[in-house]
């Protein structure tokens, strides 16, 4: 049971010596005494974030808390999804001065703090340090928004079909151009370990999400903030901006959602909350892809982070199922749901330790679903199963009615994908998949292209590097489907199987610009393709041989350039006729901040860059799991 005292204060030295001043204001300063690695010498390195965020910590929470959290043998203990509503200072508290002190000094400091994050869905000290009132550069207007035809990058693929393209008009940027790029401005997270949300540009706005919850307007050409709105938990999607239709609001709503599975509708020009829906109960569920917006709906995928240690014996393994909901964009009514798996989990056995275990469950939706107007069809992938048998739709293209949510079609690409981490070996306990898979899941939106012949393809990479095209007019039938990670392999890796979970396709997204698609790869570079055909254009590899660069973020195309970023932080342009690079930037080092931030880059590899209106935008520091964390958002311009 967790209990909160009235207020406190305590001093920490983590084993990585940064040392935290943690308060009941929920302020935490840090400081590392040592230079960080890639930063210039003489250079302020507190600006280098730890990474902690949101995600380690579930894995923490399942292996040492759900034995009395949610075990019905517990019942004064909070279950996940009490847990969930509390602050990320309240669970901290009780696990290191309070009622759960027991169970916290049993685990490092380090990982007192990411449970209380992951649950929480907060950082420490994030309430009140990325206030837009606390910063030094509030914008001296804030105009109405004009309407929303002018250039702009809205949502996460810049259109309903998630081409992830932009014109050149709308661009402002050529291949002539675009070698000609400097830095114009760079904008602080305050607290912040991972920029993992992708920058929206409307209006001669940039509305951008962070993973201290807070999402910010700010002016594009300066950097000015306009506003900032603090969700309940951290927002890692791209923002979309659209029209709204309810009382006291402006015309124009910013829709987003967060880690605690609720979606918002905030005014554009204010960021005054008009609603919050939260769209599905699960404790482990999360909006994690960006919604889509499509006249008058919110089409809401819901992905989960249940797998990650569902192996330990005191787990409850599994429950979590991806979905996508329908909302009514004007008042966050709930119009239809479709779970990827069409039966509910149920009891199926109890595993040595007495834990009841369920059953079906997994195949959670990562990506921005792609409307199909003409059809009047959703398309998203899915991803895993994590109890056994998969069904037929894990792994899988799955098309929706865009009015009742029916499911159309299924098309899965790999059968039989039971997976939870650390099933194998003697990490293999009862709550382990009977028939364990490879986790090739599909976490990229499909692209949408329609061909001079009339066809319409539905395009999409595969973590093992496949790229498929399937025909929207015959229920997904294969059209061509390529492998373009041989090619791509180092040559002492060609000829070895894939392992379990291991990644060297792509990931996030590719970009269609109207005749070929360009995919960055986790083997270390990029591939562009004939969308009809499939036929291999060229191949550039980036990071050198005795490198491990990944290319997993989503790549950007404009006419005659295609940006993609690397794990190491560096933000390539290239040419979209042969691969050659056309202009380069580092990301990963320390920035002077227009909000006067102390701020880093680091790992690019989820969400892609946007361009609109003369200007590149790019968020640096995927702080998740093994990447390097950061918390900058870097703007550039051409002189």
């Amino acid at each position: 049971m967790i209990m909160l005292r009235p207020a406190f204060a305590a001093f920490l030295l983590s084993s990585t010596g940064v040392a935290h001043v943690i308060t009941d204001g929920g302020e935490v300063a840090y400081h590392r005494p040592q230079a960080a690695p890639g930063v210039a010498s003489g250079t302020d390195a507190r600006a280098v974030p730890e990474r902690r965020g949101t995600e380690l910590g579930f894995a923490v929470f399942q292996q040492h808390c759900v034995s009395c959290h949610g075990n019905p043998a517990f019942p004064r203990a909070p279950t996940p999804v009490a847990l969930r509503a509390m602050t990320p200072e309240r669970i901290y508290t009780a696990l290191t001065t309070g009622i759960m002190k027991s169970v916290g000094d049993t685990l490092s400091e380090l990982d007192r703090r990411r449970v209380a994050e992951s649950l929480a869905g907060q950082l420490l000290g994030s309430a009140r340090s990325g206030d837009a009132s606390t910063m030094s550069n509030p914008c001296t207007s804030n105009p109405p928004l004009s309407d929303l035809t002018g250039a702009a990058w809205n949502g996460w693929g810049n259109g309903r079909e998630n081409h992830r393209f932009q014109s050149t008009s709308a661009a402002g940027l050529t291949a002539t151009s675009v070698p000609k790029l400097k830095l114009k401005w760079a904008f602080g997270y305050p607290g912040g370990t991972s920029a993992y949300g992708q920058p929206t540009v409307v209006a001669g706005r940039v509305f951008v999400g962070t993973d201290t919850g807070y999402v910010y307007s700010l002016d594009a050409s300066s950097g000015c903030v306009y506003w900032s709105y603090r969700a309940r938990a951290g927002v890692r999607n791209a923002m979309t901006v659209g029209p709204v239709k309810a009382r006291g609001a402006g015309p124009y709503a910013v829709f987003f959602g967060d880690l605690k599975a609720n979606t918002y509708a905030i005014d554009a020009h204010t960021g005054r909350e008009i609603w919050v829906r939260h769209v599905e109960d699960n404790f482990a569920t999360r909006v994690t892809a960006a919604p889509a917006l499509y006249h008058g709906r919110l089409y809401v995928p819901i992905s989960a982070w249940e797998g990650f240690s569902a192996r330990i014996l005191d787990y409850p393994c599994c429950t979590a199922v991806g979905s996508v909901s329908a909302l009514d964009a004007s008042s966050g009514r709930l119009i239809w749901k479709t779970y990827t798996i069409a039966e509910r989990p149920h009891p199926i056995r109890k595993n040595s330790r007495g834990i009841q275990l369920w059953a079906p469950a997994g195949v959670p939706v990562w990506n921005t679903p792609t409307i199909d107007a003409r059809r009047h069809s959703i398309y998203f992938g899915t991803g895993d199963a994590s109890t056994y048998p998969a069904p037929p739709t894990s792994d899988a293209i799955v098309a929706l009615d865009l009015a009742s949510g029916r499911m159309l079609w299924s098309r899965q690409i790999y059968h039989g994908d039971s997976f939870i981490v650390g099933c194998a070996g003697s990490g293999f306990t009862e709550n382990c998949p009977k028939v364990v898979g490879p986790d090739w899941d599909i976490p990229m939106s499909p692209m949408l292209e329609r061909l001079q012949d009339g066809r319409a393809l539905i395009i999409f990479g595969t973590k093992p590097g496949e790229i498929l095209a399937l025909d929207a007019d015959q229920e997904g039938r294969p059209v061509w489907r390529v492998n373009v990670v041989h090619d791509a392999q180092d040559q002492r890796d060609r000829g070895r199987a894939l392992q379990p979970g291991e990644n060297l396709g792509p990931l996030w997204g590719g970009a269609l610009d109207g005749r070929n698609a360009y995919f960055g790869l986790n083997a270390g570079g990029v591939v562009a393709l004939r969308a009809a055909t499939g036929a291999r254009l060229w191949y550039r590899r980036l990071a050198s041989a005795d490198e491990r660069v990944t290319y997993s973020a989503a790549a950007t195309v404009i006419p005659g350039v295609v940006f993609v970023g690397g794990s190491d932080g560096r933000l390539w342009a290239l040419s979209t006729r042969d691969g050659h690079p056309l202009w380069s930037f580092d990301t990963a080092q320390r920035f002077d901040t227009v909000n006067a931030v102390p701020a880093h880059g680091g790992s690019i590899s989820a969400p892609g860059p946007t361009v609109a209106a003369g200007m590149l935008f790019v968020g640096s520091g995927y702080g998740v799991v093994s990447q390097t964390p950061g918390n900058v958002l870097l703007a550039f311009a051409t002189p």
